[in-house]
């Protein structure tokens, strides 16, 4: 009994199932929406979920809020575990500094947020002076 591999060298994958394969996405479905929904390009282009994956492929993806360019170094349509997903692509290096840059933006803003200290509902003292301050305006 001969065990297959899970690469297709001669038949081409379809793009939502790479996607899925290599666990960018949790389903096929939500690999579809979002190339249908834009987030997805393919060699720098809007494409069906139905295109075929070439190696050498650049693909330009977003997750939550980050964006990722990857390049396909392994095509296969079977969802294997996530050290095996990850010898399909290659992130570029310009990819994973901007991803880093964005990350360290987004955690500076977090801290000056948590700085801000929110008092809840007004008092019954401080409902008073907003309604006197609005009577005072109108």
């Amino acid at each position: 009994m001969s065990k297959q591999t899970n690469t297709t060298s001669t038949s081409g994958v379809r793009l939502d199932k790479w996607l899925w394969a290599a666990r960018f996405y949790k389903t096929r479905s939500i690999a579809k929406e979002m190339i249908d929904g834009g987030k997805v390009h393919y060699q720098g282009l809007r494409v069906k979920p139905s295109k075929e994956v070439a190696l050498n492929a650049t693909i330009r993806l977003r997750q939550g809020e980050d964006e990722k360019t990857v390049i396909v170094t392994e095509i296969s349509d079977k969802r294997g575990n996530a050290t095996r997903a990850s010898e399909l692509y290659q992130e570029t290096t310009e990819s994973i500094t901007e991803r880093e840059q964005t990350a360290e933006q987004r955690k500076l803003q977090h801290a000056s947020a948590g700085k801000i200290v929110t008092e809840g509902r007004p008092s019954k003292k401080q409902r008073r002076k907003i309604i006197q301050f609005n009577q005072q305006q109108s």
